[in-house]
């Protein structure tokens, strides 16, 4: 059975068809308050006081979910996509039935369908104001993230994106989680442990949205995880493990890897973020395990599966968000002087050279505008997506140069004569770096001329002669 089946036909037979000309129809629909009104009753009924004093015997029957209410209210799933629906919800009060379902009933299914209804009834400003100003409401939906159940997690975390994402509320949601620890406890055991990419990807999204919003709580989740409780004795088997946000995003990232490029982007953005913060950093390389892992895994991403030599030049623009997120990561780890096994240059400089000078000459491709424009008439469209991709290629630029310019300022002699002996300094290579790194890296630029002219004086001479201000200046 589909999950969201489409809503049924509303009139049965001549008298319903009557009434529902009579006035029956909600809003513009086709759509009937008599029905509507019907199910929400049976749903009343389902969390009633007199059905809630039910002995253990009935506890699993509890779990199940009648097949003609499942098919009822999914029905109201479906419809309450409808603005008029939705509205008509609302002045019937159907949050505060949602609220009573959610905080009575032990169904996992119709948890779910609730949930889902008011996600989908959120997606109207209006609604999405009078749920989040409900503080009963909001601390129910923020308890269905503890749940067990993966489909009412992922609607849950669905409706917490939607409403994260209106600036008029958000900032209400975020206090909320703020004062609710355990929701940090959830999520990273979400992002840990489960295999459900669906949901691994919309959780991703609502940490991500949640750190773009609030730097206080990047701070607060780095370091609920940093010390383990000394109250608590270790040998006590019911302790809750302590988790840290950096392993748990990792987990998450590695699981969506394969399956979902878009969740992937998510998971380096959220790394990116933590980064934007000393504490964050810390929190990579000051454990060698963590640091390991973090470089370990976007240094394989780099090196061997985006931008690869093989692909076409246009691929940049579908990884270019990805790939600013991970080469800014890979940046702020080796920018942290932390003494790894895994950052010793020789082992991973010419790798991530050739990576950056890739990038930068598919960059070249990506931004060529068609010179013939015959569909100049539907430009006016396109052009804030243009624009959009043209800062986003700019920010790859630019986190891409200064990447570069870190990595030239540490290479020894010995690290250039084998990158100019393996092809990864070469002319057409070392000319596309200069093009990009002048002249607000004209110091790194130079410094690296000498020691190439100590290692090679005649290839040295020939880049000179490209870059006249070069010649010039040495």
């Amino acid at each position: 059975m589909d999950r969201n089946p489409s809503p049924p036909p509303l009139s049965r037979d001549g008298d319903e068809e009557e009434e529902a000309a009579g006035g029956d129809c909600i809003g513009s629909t086709v759509y009937s308050k008599h029905w509507l009104f019907g199910v929400l009753s049976g749903l009343i009924q389902i969390v009633s006081p007199e059905n809630s004093k039910s002995s253990s015997d009935d506890e699993e029957q509890q779990m199940e979910l009648d097949e003609e209410m499942e098919n009822e209210i999914c029905r109201v799933w479906d419809m309450s996509m409808d603005e008029d629906v939705a509205l008509f919800l609302q002045e019937f009060n159907a949050p505060d039935i949602f609220m009573g379902v959610l905080a009575k009933s032990k169904c996992p299914r119709l948890r779910e369908i609730c949930v889902g209804i008011l996600g989908n009834m959120a997606c109207f400003q209006e609604i999405c104001v009078s749920i989040s100003s409900d503080k009963n409401l909001g601390q129910v939906l923020l308890y269905c993230l503890c749940d067990s159940d993966p489909p009412t997690l992922l609607e849950t975390s669905r409706l917490l994106l939607t409403c994260l994402s209106q600036t008029e509320v958000a900032i209400v949601w975020v206090e909320r989680i703020r004062e609710h620890p355990a929701i940090y406890d959830s999520i990273c055991f979400i992002m840990s442990s489960s295999t459900n990419v669906d949901l691994l990807v919309k959780v991703g999204e609502v940490v991500d949205k949640l750190f773009d919003l609030d730097e206080k709580l990047i701070l607060e989740w780095i370091r609920n995880g940093a010390v383990q409780p000394l109250d608590q004795p270790q040998e006590d088997s019911e302790q809750q493990p302590v988790f840290r946000i950096v392993p748990c995003v990792l987990e998450a990232a590695k699981q969506v890897r394969s399956e979902n490029p878009e969740g992937l982007d998510v998971y380096m953005h959220i790394l990116q973020l933590l980064t934007t913060v000393d504490e964050g950093i810390q929190a990579i390389v000051q454990c060698p395990d963590t640091g390991k892992d973090t470089w370990n895994l976007l240094f394989d991403l780099v090196c061997h599966e985006f931008c690869q030599s093989d692909d076409p030049p246009i691929i940049l623009q579908e990884q270019k968000t990805v790939l600013a997120s991970v080469f800014s990561v890979l940046s702020a780890i080796y920018a942290s002087q932390a003494e790894q096994e895994y950052l010793k240059t020789g082992k991973v400089d010419l790798p991530l050279i050739d990576s950056l000078i890739r990038v930068l000459q598919n960059m070249k491709h990506c931004q060529k505008k068609p010179e013939n424009s015959a569909e100049s008439n539907t430009e006016e469209t396109k052009k804030s997506d243009l624009t959009q991709d043209d800062f986003h290629l700019k920010i790859l630029k630019d986190i891409s140069c200064e990447f570069l310019s870190n990595i030239f300022q540490v290479l020894t002699k010995e690290t250039v004569a084998q990158g100019l002996k393996e092809g990864q300094l070469s002319k057409q290579k070392c000319s596309c770096a200069f093009e990009n790194l002048l002249p607000l890296y004209n110091p790194v630029v130079e410094d690296f001329l000498k020691i190439l002219r100590e290692v090679d004086k005649t290839f040295a001479g020939n880049l000179e002669e490209s870059f006249p201000s070069l010649k010039v200046q040495t």
